[in-house]
């Protein structure tokens, strides 16, 4: 069955993509949309620059082949691919990779600092089971200038920071509570570092009517996932173009 799955119109080869530029059907044996389906161009350490230009153009930006700052993105593509970033199955975040090189752009948040604790009877409680786990996160977020600490309690520490991060942010978006991971994995990059090894987490995210994906990477699962996390609610975020977002 060629035509079922998200990756049966999938490109990567920078070559695949170029083609693809010129004439849909050089590397297609059907227009996707006849099957219910769609073409996706993806972004790795195989990318050309046509893989970028044509990424670009599809959330609106016109970058120019020749141009530093595809160059510039091919290069930090492949330095943050080296890092354990992948974004072939992750096209949210590269979305916002370009984003932030566009002159004037401006995050709809900013991260000053988090933390997360997370504890086992520490402050015993009648109200808690004796053997229950609790995770407490705790976020400070800049919008617009106004800084918002908030804390917020979790089953896991990035239920936690999850919790904490829409406490602050739904004050300045509510619509941002309609957002929700759907999916969670985590793979292990350095198969002989064991548990300091480099991980890399996928997040999926839902708002009822479409879904998107993020990525983060790093030795530090909870920072990893906080990198996914945080470009999930960016991406909505500046997709939605905060349309009827508004202070409360």
């Amino acid at each position: 069955m060629p035509y079922v799955g998200s990756s049966a119109f999938s490109h990567k080869a920078g070559l695949h993509v170029s083609g693809l530029s010129k004439w849909s059907g050089s590397y297609q044996h059907i227009e996707p949309e006849l099957v219910g389906n769609h073409q996706r161009l993806l972004v790795s350490e195989l990318a050309g620059r046509s893989n970028i230009v044509q990424r670009a153009k599809a959330i609106g930006i016109n970058l120019a082949p020749d141009s530093k700052e595809v160059k510039d993105l091919l290069q930090q593509v492949k330095k943050m691919e080296s890092l354990g970033f992948q974004y072939e199955n992750a096209e949210a975040s590269f979305d916002l990779l370009v984003n932030r090189t566009q002159t004037g752009y401006i995050a709809p948040f900013e991260l000053i600092d988090f933390m997360v604790v997370v504890e086992k009877q520490r402050r015993p409680s009648a109200m808690r089971n004796q053997d229950e786990m609790m995770a407490e996160g705790i976020v400070k977020v800049r919008v617009d200038g106004d800084i918002m600490h908030t804390v917020a309690e979790g089953n896991g520490p990035i239920n936690a920071l999850d919790a904490a991060l829409r406490k602050g942010l739904c004050q300045f978006y509510p619509e941002l509570s309609a957002v929700h991971l759907s999916d969670y994995k985590v793979r292990i990059l350095e198969q002989t570092s064991g548990t300091d090894a480099l991980v890399r987490v996928l997040i999926e995210s839902s708002d009822g009517e479409n879904t998107w994906h993020t990525v983060g990477a790093s030795p530090n699962i909870i920072e990893a996932s906080w990198l996914a996390l945080s470009d999930s609610f960016e991406y909505w975020l500046i997709t939605k173009k905060c349309k009827n977002c508004k202070k409360q």
